[in-house]
Protein backbone atom coordinates (compact mmCIF):
# COMPACT_ATOMS: atom_id res chain seq x y z
CA UNK A 1 0.00 0.00 0.00
CA UNK A 2 1.32 3.63 -0.80
CA UNK A 3 2.73 5.78 2.08
CA UNK A 4 0.65 8.63 2.86
CA UNK A 5 3.02 10.21 4.27
CA UNK A 6 6.89 9.68 2.92
CA UNK A 7 9.89 11.29 3.95
CA UNK A 8 13.34 10.62 2.52
CA UNK A 9 16.54 12.42 3.35
CA UNK A 10 15.00 14.91 4.92
CA UNK A 11 17.64 17.70 5.67
CA UNK A 12 17.07 21.30 6.55
CA UNK A 13 19.36 23.75 8.72
CA UNK A 14 19.17 26.59 10.17
CA UNK A 15 22.36 28.33 9.14
CA UNK A 16 25.13 26.09 10.56
CA UNK A 17 22.42 24.57 12.97
CA UNK A 18 21.46 21.40 11.30
CA UNK A 19 17.28 20.81 12.71
CA UNK A 20 17.08 17.51 10.74
CA UNK A 21 19.93 15.63 9.41
CA UNK A 22 18.89 13.42 6.63
CA UNK A 23 15.38 12.01 8.44
CA UNK A 24 13.70 8.78 6.46
CA UNK A 25 10.29 7.13 7.58
CA UNK A 26 6.75 6.79 5.97
CA UNK A 27 3.08 6.68 7.65
CA UNK A 28 0.64 4.49 6.04
CA UNK A 29 -3.38 4.95 5.63
CA UNK A 30 -4.94 4.24 8.76
CA UNK A 31 -1.65 3.72 10.66
CA UNK A 32 -1.20 6.19 13.91
CA UNK A 33 2.86 7.06 13.86
CA UNK A 34 4.63 8.57 17.36
CA UNK A 35 6.96 10.74 16.52
CA UNK A 36 9.13 10.80 19.84
CA UNK A 37 12.01 12.78 20.57
CA UNK A 38 13.41 15.63 23.82
CA UNK A 39 12.70 19.79 22.97
CA UNK A 40 14.65 20.30 19.84
CA UNK A 41 15.17 16.99 18.48
CA UNK A 42 13.51 18.62 15.13
CA UNK A 43 9.87 17.29 15.47
CA UNK A 44 7.88 20.23 14.82
CA UNK A 45 10.49 21.27 12.22
CA UNK A 46 9.53 17.88 9.86
CA UNK A 47 5.64 18.61 10.96
CA UNK A 48 5.84 22.04 9.58
CA UNK A 49 7.77 20.89 6.24
CA UNK A 50 5.14 18.16 5.82
CA UNK A 51 2.23 20.89 6.37
CA UNK A 52 4.11 22.91 3.62
CA UNK A 53 5.16 25.75 6.00
CA UNK A 54 8.65 25.10 5.64
CA UNK A 55 10.83 23.72 2.58
CA UNK A 56 13.45 21.05 2.89
CA UNK A 57 16.93 21.94 1.89
CA UNK A 58 17.47 18.69 0.75
CA UNK A 59 15.86 15.02 0.51
CA UNK A 60 12.03 14.28 -0.50
CA UNK A 61 8.88 14.23 0.87
CA UNK A 62 4.86 13.73 -0.23
CA UNK A 63 1.93 14.17 1.31
CA UNK A 64 -0.97 11.99 -0.03
CA UNK A 65 1.00 11.09 -3.00
CA UNK A 66 1.86 15.14 -3.74
CA UNK A 67 5.62 15.91 -3.71
CA UNK A 68 6.77 18.47 -1.65
CA UNK A 69 6.58 21.81 -2.02
CA UNK A 70 6.25 21.21 -5.70
CA UNK A 71 2.81 20.21 -5.67
CA UNK A 72 2.07 21.94 -1.92
CA UNK A 73 -1.37 23.43 -2.54
CA UNK A 74 -2.73 20.05 -3.35
CA UNK A 75 -0.72 18.74 -0.63
CA UNK A 76 -2.54 20.99 1.83
CA UNK A 77 -6.10 19.71 0.77
CA UNK A 78 -5.31 16.38 1.75
CA UNK A 79 -4.06 17.46 4.92
CA UNK A 80 -5.03 18.47 8.33
CA UNK A 81 -2.38 20.81 10.72
CA UNK A 82 -3.46 20.53 14.40
CA UNK A 83 -0.71 22.84 15.85
CA UNK A 84 0.63 22.46 19.62
CA UNK A 85 -0.58 26.25 20.15
CA UNK A 86 -4.28 26.55 19.42
CA UNK A 87 -5.11 28.58 16.82
CA UNK A 88 -9.01 29.27 17.68
CA UNK A 89 -11.02 32.35 18.62
CA UNK A 90 -12.02 33.07 21.72
CA UNK A 91 -14.28 35.58 21.44
CA UNK A 92 -16.76 33.12 19.31
CA UNK A 93 -18.63 29.88 19.99
CA UNK A 94 -17.21 27.19 19.10
CA UNK A 95 -19.60 26.54 16.06
CA UNK A 96 -18.38 29.86 14.91
CA UNK A 97 -14.69 28.99 14.76
CA UNK A 98 -15.85 25.82 13.29
CA UNK A 99 -18.45 27.29 10.46
CA UNK A 100 -14.96 30.02 9.73
CA UNK A 101 -12.60 26.85 9.72
CA UNK A 102 -15.19 24.79 7.30
CA UNK A 103 -15.22 27.99 5.22
CA UNK A 104 -11.21 28.07 4.84
CA UNK A 105 -11.20 24.64 3.75
CA UNK A 106 -13.83 25.26 1.09
CA UNK A 107 -16.95 23.85 2.53
CA UNK A 108 -20.43 25.82 2.24
CA UNK A 109 -23.93 25.02 2.42
CA UNK A 110 -25.58 21.49 3.94
CA UNK A 111 -21.50 20.40 4.18
CA UNK A 112 -20.58 22.52 6.39
CA UNK A 113 -23.57 22.32 8.31
CA UNK A 114 -22.49 18.43 8.01
CA UNK A 115 -18.82 18.70 8.93
CA UNK A 116 -19.21 20.85 11.89
CA UNK A 117 -22.00 18.88 12.68
CA UNK A 118 -19.47 15.38 12.73
CA UNK A 119 -16.40 17.38 14.02
CA UNK A 120 -18.10 18.16 17.03
CA UNK A 121 -19.73 15.06 17.92
CA UNK A 122 -16.15 13.17 17.33
CA UNK A 123 -14.36 15.81 20.02
CA UNK A 124 -17.31 15.44 22.44
CA UNK A 125 -18.08 19.11 22.25
CA UNK A 126 -22.20 18.70 20.78
CA UNK A 127 -23.28 20.30 23.99
CA UNK A 128 -21.60 23.58 24.56
CA UNK A 129 -21.52 24.50 20.71
CA UNK A 130 -23.40 27.69 21.12
CA UNK A 131 -20.43 29.02 23.97
CA UNK A 132 -17.64 31.55 23.58
CA UNK A 133 -14.54 29.45 23.62
CA UNK A 134 -13.22 31.84 26.37
CA UNK A 135 -15.10 29.92 28.77
CA UNK A 136 -13.40 26.68 27.49
CA UNK A 137 -11.26 24.96 30.10
CA UNK A 138 -7.73 24.15 28.10
CA UNK A 139 -8.99 20.69 27.37
CA UNK A 140 -12.09 21.47 25.87
CA UNK A 141 -9.89 24.11 23.63
CA UNK A 142 -7.40 21.37 22.76
CA UNK A 143 -10.03 19.53 21.33
CA UNK A 144 -12.07 22.69 19.32
CA UNK A 145 -8.45 22.48 18.17
CA UNK A 146 -8.62 19.25 16.93
CA UNK A 147 -11.79 19.70 15.87
CA UNK A 148 -10.95 22.80 13.41
CA UNK A 149 -8.23 20.79 11.87
CA UNK A 150 -10.46 17.83 10.71
CA UNK A 151 -13.58 19.51 9.11
CA UNK A 152 -12.72 18.68 5.38
CA UNK A 153 -11.93 14.64 6.53
CA UNK A 154 -8.30 14.82 5.60
CA UNK A 155 -6.34 12.06 4.56
CA UNK A 156 -3.42 12.92 6.33
CA UNK A 157 -3.28 14.09 10.14
CA UNK A 158 -0.65 16.27 11.13
CA UNK A 159 -1.06 16.22 15.38
CA UNK A 160 1.84 18.05 17.40
CA UNK A 161 1.84 17.73 20.83
CA UNK A 162 -2.36 17.87 20.74
CA UNK A 163 -2.97 17.07 24.64
CA UNK A 164 -0.73 19.47 26.42
CA UNK A 165 -1.88 20.66 29.52
CA UNK A 166 -4.84 18.71 29.18
CA UNK A 167 -7.64 17.25 31.97
CA UNK A 168 -7.93 13.53 31.77
CA UNK A 169 -11.52 13.56 30.81
CA UNK A 170 -10.07 15.73 27.69
CA UNK A 171 -7.17 13.86 27.15
CA UNK A 172 -9.78 10.20 26.80
CA UNK A 173 -11.72 12.27 24.19
CA UNK A 174 -8.65 13.33 21.95
CA UNK A 175 -7.34 9.98 22.09
CA UNK A 176 -10.58 8.29 20.94
CA UNK A 177 -11.00 10.82 18.44
CA UNK A 178 -7.24 10.04 16.56
CA UNK A 179 -8.24 6.55 16.64
CA UNK A 180 -11.55 6.58 15.31
CA UNK A 181 -9.76 9.22 12.80
CA UNK A 182 -7.50 6.23 11.92
CA UNK A 183 -10.10 3.45 11.90
CA UNK A 184 -11.39 5.55 8.88
CA UNK A 185 -8.33 5.72 7.00
CA UNK A 186 -6.87 9.19 8.07
CA UNK A 187 -2.92 8.67 8.05
CA UNK A 188 -1.45 10.37 11.70
CA UNK A 189 1.55 11.71 12.46
CA UNK A 190 1.70 11.99 16.18
CA UNK A 191 4.18 14.30 17.13
CA UNK A 192 4.87 13.83 21.08
CA UNK A 193 7.68 13.56 24.00
CA UNK A 194 4.75 11.66 26.00
CA UNK A 195 5.57 7.96 26.29
CA UNK A 196 3.08 6.68 27.36
CA UNK A 197 0.81 8.40 24.72
CA UNK A 198 3.17 6.97 22.20
CA UNK A 199 2.65 3.20 23.39
CA UNK A 200 -0.71 3.17 24.04
CA UNK A 201 -1.64 4.86 20.07
CA UNK A 202 0.64 4.32 17.34
CA UNK A 203 1.26 1.43 16.17
CA UNK A 204 4.84 2.13 15.28
CA UNK A 205 7.67 4.77 16.74
CA UNK A 206 9.96 6.91 15.25
CA UNK A 207 12.47 8.20 17.96
CA UNK A 208 14.10 11.52 16.99
CA UNK A 209 17.16 12.61 18.82
CA UNK A 210 19.27 15.68 17.42
CA UNK A 211 17.81 15.80 13.72
CA UNK A 212 18.66 12.18 13.00
CA UNK A 213 16.58 9.02 13.60
CA UNK A 214 17.82 6.91 16.49
CA UNK A 215 15.30 4.15 15.79
CA UNK A 216 12.01 3.20 14.40
CA UNK A 217 9.99 -0.02 14.49
CA UNK A 218 6.95 -1.20 16.72
CA UNK A 219 7.69 -0.79 20.60
CA UNK A 220 8.06 -4.11 20.92
CA UNK A 221 10.41 -4.08 18.34
CA UNK A 222 12.58 -1.05 19.67
CA UNK A 223 12.54 -3.18 23.12
CA UNK A 224 13.72 -6.16 21.85
CA UNK A 225 16.25 -4.73 19.67
CA UNK A 226 18.24 -3.01 22.69
CA UNK A 227 17.77 -6.00 24.78
CA UNK A 228 16.26 -4.64 27.54
CA UNK A 229 15.13 -6.94 30.20
CA UNK A 230 12.50 -6.34 33.02
CA UNK A 231 14.18 -5.68 36.38
CA UNK A 232 12.96 -6.19 39.59
CA UNK A 233 13.21 -4.25 42.30
CA UNK A 234 13.71 -5.50 45.88
CA UNK A 235 13.23 -4.17 49.47
CA UNK A 236 14.10 -7.16 52.28
CA UNK A 237 13.93 -6.63 56.20
CA UNK A 238 17.48 -7.83 56.11
CA UNK A 239 20.51 -7.82 53.69
CA UNK A 240 20.93 -11.23 51.18
CA UNK A 241 24.29 -12.72 50.88
CA UNK A 242 25.71 -12.59 47.63
CA UNK A 243 25.09 -15.65 45.68
CA UNK A 244 21.48 -16.26 47.30
CA UNK A 245 19.97 -16.23 43.74
CA UNK A 246 22.91 -19.32 42.48
CA UNK A 247 20.18 -21.27 41.95
CA UNK A 248 17.66 -19.26 40.05
CA UNK A 249 17.85 -19.62 36.42
CA UNK A 250 16.80 -16.79 34.21
CA UNK A 251 17.95 -14.09 37.13
CA UNK A 252 20.85 -12.18 37.76
CA UNK A 253 21.35 -9.63 40.82
CA UNK A 254 22.64 -6.26 39.31
CA UNK A 255 23.08 -5.04 43.59
CA UNK A 256 21.55 -5.67 46.39
CA UNK A 257 18.08 -4.35 45.78
CA UNK A 258 17.80 -4.74 42.12
CA UNK A 259 17.40 -8.05 39.89
CA UNK A 260 17.60 -8.72 35.90
CA UNK A 261 15.04 -11.18 35.20
CA UNK A 262 14.88 -13.06 31.25
CA UNK A 263 10.88 -13.86 32.37
CA UNK A 264 8.49 -12.71 34.22
CA UNK A 265 7.47 -16.26 35.29
CA UNK A 266 11.09 -16.42 37.42
CA UNK A 267 9.69 -13.94 40.28
CA UNK A 268 8.10 -16.86 42.06
CA UNK A 269 11.63 -18.44 42.21
CA UNK A 270 13.16 -15.27 43.00
CA UNK A 271 11.12 -14.64 45.84
CA UNK A 272 11.31 -18.15 47.40
CA UNK A 273 15.27 -17.56 46.84
CA UNK A 274 15.35 -14.31 49.02
CA UNK A 275 13.15 -16.08 51.70
CA UNK A 276 15.52 -19.30 51.67
CA UNK A 277 18.45 -16.95 52.18
CA UNK A 278 16.96 -14.98 55.08
CA UNK A 279 15.40 -11.65 53.43
CA UNK A 280 12.15 -11.76 53.84
CA UNK A 281 10.72 -9.03 51.19
CA UNK A 282 8.97 -5.84 52.09
CA UNK A 283 8.28 -4.39 48.81
CA UNK A 284 8.25 -5.72 45.16
CA UNK A 285 8.57 -3.73 42.14
CA UNK A 286 8.67 -4.74 38.20
CA UNK A 287 9.65 -3.02 35.82
CA UNK A 288 9.00 -3.80 31.97
CA UNK A 289 11.49 -2.22 29.74
CA UNK A 290 9.42 1.46 28.02
CA UNK A 291 10.24 3.34 25.50
CA UNK A 292 11.81 5.66 28.16
CA UNK A 293 14.58 2.95 28.76
CA UNK A 294 14.98 2.61 24.79
CA UNK A 295 15.37 6.45 24.15
CA UNK A 296 18.24 6.08 27.26
CA UNK A 297 19.66 3.57 26.18
CA UNK A 298 20.13 4.74 22.45
CA UNK A 299 20.81 8.24 23.04
CA UNK A 300 22.08 8.50 26.75
CA UNK A 301 19.65 11.23 28.11
CA UNK A 302 16.10 11.27 28.71
CA UNK A 303 13.39 12.18 26.37
CA UNK A 304 12.30 15.06 28.26
CA UNK A 305 15.81 16.83 28.38
CA UNK A 306 16.06 20.18 26.47
CA UNK A 307 18.95 19.26 24.14
CA UNK A 308 20.39 21.60 21.52
CA UNK A 309 20.04 20.37 18.20
CA UNK A 310 23.24 19.01 16.51
CA UNK A 311 25.19 21.68 14.66
CA UNK A 312 27.26 21.02 11.44
CA UNK A 313 29.80 22.95 9.08
CA UNK A 314 26.72 23.14 6.20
Amino acid sequence: MRAAIAVEDIVKRYGSRVALAGVTFDVGPGEIVGLLGPNGAGKSTLLSILATVLVADAGTASVAGHRLPVEARAARHALGLVPERTAIYPTLTAAENLRFFARMQGLGGPAAVEAVGRALALTGLEGRAGEPVWRFSGGMRRRLNLACGVLHEPRVLLLDEPTVGVDPQSRERIFAAVEALARAGAAVLYSTHDMEEAERLASRIVLLDRGEVAAAGTAAELVAATRLTPRLHLRTRRALRGDWLANVRGARALDEAVVEITDTAVVPSVLRAAADAGGDVLELVLHRPSLADVFFALTGHGLRDDETPATAAS
